[in-house]
């Protein structure tokens, strides 16, 4: 026995590695809009309940996932992506990786937005499990494009420009409907910029929201990206090539106003 495959060996008995995780049969997902609708009330009134965000897209999910990885199958480098089946999260969390990257990177530009902001990778994780009826650690290639699309959350909001503020959010969240056909995404979407209009703010919040979802339909097709490769470029030339360069209308609202919705605690 090689070397190489000793390694490969013990690679696989780590934890979190798909390999370690109990096989299942995936449950067809029945869409549930009255779960959804309550979820989206509590998550307007606590914007920092990310919880709510996967009950809502648990309840909508229907066959999206489905649909996306065998999309993810036809594009080149996405199938390649799911041949290898890494695991996104464990490669965010390795700070010392991270902090090899280039200045001017996406890696670093995403490490200096974690910290800021003390977000991590299996923090997101950690929320994603708590909803009753998740399936995401599932050893099934649903569940894994499952993860890939809640791990690549940040590193959206480096390449797009949006913060975390709610606003910033559900612009992030807007750009995320065309890129995943997700029906979730465009519910919290469509709720936020609903309160955002009612709240009469003077600025363009609710045309933010839409103009991120133009954003998203235009720009490049991300979930199939090698993100490993990504985080090392430059982050000005990794938006230009993915047709995320230019200014916003979210960058013209203040921040004091972008937490300004109605319905807010």
């Amino acid at each position: 026995m090689t070397a190489e495959l000793l390694v490969d060996m013990a690679d696989l008995r780590r934890p979190g590695h798909p390999a370690t995780r109990a096989s299942t049969r995936l449950k067809p997902r029945r869409v549930e809009p009255l779960r959804a609708l309550k979820a989206l009330r509590r998550l307007i009134a606590d914007k920092e309940d990310t919880t709510q965000v996967f009950e809502i897209m648990n309840a909508l999910a229907g066959g999206s996932l489905r649909r996306g990885y065998q999309r993810l199958l036809e594009d080149s480098e996405g199938a390649r992506q799911a041949f290898l089946m890494g695991e996104l999260a464990d490669r965010l969390q390795d700070r010392e990786w991270l902090e090899t990257l280039p200045a001017d990177s996406v890696g670093a530009a995403y490490l200096a937005f974690i910290d800021e902001r003390n977000l991590s990778a299996y923090g997101l994780a950690d929320e994603s499990r708590k909803v009753a009826d998740t399936e995401i650690e599932a050893a099934h290639p649903h569940a894994w494009y499952a993860r890939r699309l809640r791990d690549v959350h940040d590193i959206w909001h480096v390449l797009t420009g949006y913060r975390t503020d709610a606003l910033g959010e559900a612009c992030v969240v807007a750009f995320s409907l065309p890129q995943t056909r997700s029906p979730g995404f465009g519910l919290i979407a469509a709720g936020v910029a609903i309160q955002f209009a009612r709240a009469r703010t003077g600025h363009p919040c609710a045309r933010s929201v839409l103009e991120a979802f133009g954003r998203g339909r235009r720009a490049a097709w991300l979930p199939a990206l090698d993100y490993e490769a990504l985080l090392a470029e430059p982050l000005v030339a990794a938006r230009t090539r993915l047709g995320l360069a230019g200014a916003t209308l979210y960058d013209r609202v203040p921040p004091e106003f972008r937490n300004a919705y109605h319905g807010a605690a």
